[in-house]
């Protein structure tokens, strides 16, 4: 299906500045559905990440980070032909970067994740093929959310950065030296990612019921927040461990009791409080990406994973909880068992793009993991079907982040780890996959993105 091709207008704001982008109701295809924001002259940045150095194994991504864009059109051109590993940008950080990029594509956002420099956010101008030139300031956050931040940007523009930390979890007791429960310190820190400034932080133990805490219930991790319509609260997705109250040990194995978020008050991030899904039974931390869309309808989706009847998609509404009549399983909807959600992107019209794995898949000799595939998802329909991509055993997106959704075109990188592979350019609208530029690879290393 060809896209429509829409003229480039101006609009100008009461700031003067300029939107670069069509939408509106002229992009409507009749059947109700809206066509995303198009940027002209968008920027698509191809991410790779390396593979360790000292002791690596293929696909961990140890080894650091490159990045390199390109055009759209030559994005599309499967003439073309991308050698991030010998001609990108090395993105500082020690491990795999955490990567962001502007919503218009001009500019990208890192902040390192691991070594010497472990924490530091900065951000560049993308110019095309290896050049993205420094702008603003530097900020460390390293000493509010570690050396390793979990954090995503706010879908506010482009000014707020979220990172979020818990400290190594601790168990305590009563004063008879019976257990009590296990808690660690939360900080969740805003960051101004226009002035590279630290906007706000709070930090806080966040308690669970006293019946769950008794059992040894905690939060091990946070990450993935995304800010609710009203703009005035941020859902943060938690990964659950279990202490083993007569050993004071984690339990490698337990029963999740739902799946929890916490919610705080935004912008001041007061006031945290929990809310449990009784549809999910796993982890909403999602890994290295975002894992919670605020959708068209108002509402958050959020994914789940190391659930115990498989992945889910759950449903946030406008009142900060869990619609809980809202069942989503992609066991389901794709008719496979355990399924997990490796990450995943809203793309408009209740439409879903989504990477994941499941019990059955073939287990690759080379990264000893389940190979991974991609389906697009109907959230209303709650349907899904897998898109039909160049799968190989080495496919692996575990540490995958990045999707470009411009218009109905979602741009992702498609490769095996060490092997080539390319851009392919999946219509959100039709399902329809086209081809794109060549990515080189080298070996152990893989593709983590398109921004």
């Amino acid at each position: 299906m060809k896209r429509k091709f829409f003229k480039l207008f101006t609009l100008a704001t009461v700031l003067g500045s300029l939107v670069l982008t069509s939408c509106g109701d002229d992009d409507t295809n009749g059947s109700g559905t809206t066509e995303p924001p198009i940027t002209e002259g968008r920027w698509i940045t191809v991410a790779g990440a390396v593979m360790g150095i000292t002791d690596g194994v293929p696909g961990d991504g140890n080894g650091g980070t490159l990045i390199y864009s390109v055009g759209k059109e030559d994005a599309k051109d499967p003439n073309k032909t991308i050698d991030v590993f010998e001609n990108g940008y090395v993105v500082p950080s020690a491990r795999t970067a955490r990567l962001q990029s502007s919503e218009d594509g001009f500019t990208f956002f890192n902040i390192a994740y691991g070594g010497g420099n472990g924490g530091e956010f900065s951000k560049y101008i993308v110019g095309g093929g290896q050049n993205f030139s420094p702008t603003g300031g530097v900020v460390n956050i390293a000493q509010y959310a570690s050396a390793s931040p979990r954090w995503v940007k706010l879908f506010d523009g482009d000014k707020t950065g979220v990172a979020v930390n818990v400290t190594a979890p601790v168990v305590h007791t009563d004063g008879t030296g019976a257990y009590s429960n296990t808690r660690g310190t939360a900080t969740v820190l805003t960051l101004d990612m226009q002035n590279a400034l630290i906007s706000g932080t709070k930090s806080y133990e966040i308690a669970l019921t006293t019946a769950e805490e008794v059992l040894g219930h905690h939060i091990f991790r946070l990450d993935a927040p995304v800010l609710n319509k009203a703009g005035n609260k941020l859902i943060i997705g938690t990964w659950m461990r279990k202490t083993n109250p007569a050993t004071g040990a984690n339990e490698t194995t337990f029963e999740h009791l739902g799946s929890k978020s916490v919610v705080v008050d935004y912008p001041s991030l007061q006031n945290p409080t929990i809310i449990t899904s009784t549809v999910g039974f796993g982890d909403t931390s999602g890994y290295r990406s975002f894992n919670s869309f605020l959708a068209d309808d108002g509402n958050i989706y959020q994914a789940t994973q190391r659930d115990a009847g498989g992945s889910h998609i759950l449903k946030i509404n406008q009142n900060n909880t869990y619609d809980n009549s809202f069942v989503f399983s992609l066991d389901a909807a794709l008719g496979v068992t355990n399924s997990y959600i490796e990450n995943w992107r809203y793309v408009g019209n209740g439409i879903a793009l989504v990477m994941y794995t499941h019990d059955g898949a073939s287990v690759s000799g080379l990264t000893e993991q389940p190979q991974s595939f991609m389906a697009r998802v109907d959230l209303n329909a709650k349907t899904a079907q897998q898109i039909d991509l160049p799968y190989s055993t080495d496919m692996y997106f575990f540490q995958y982040q990045g999707f470009v959704v411009d218009g109905y075109d979602v741009y992702v990188t498609i490769a095996p780890v060490g092997q080539d592979g390319n851009i392919y350019v999946i219509n959100s609208l039709t399902g329809a996959v086209t081809k794109g530029a060549r990515l080189i690879n080298k070996p152990g290393n893989h593709f983590i993105g398109a921004f």
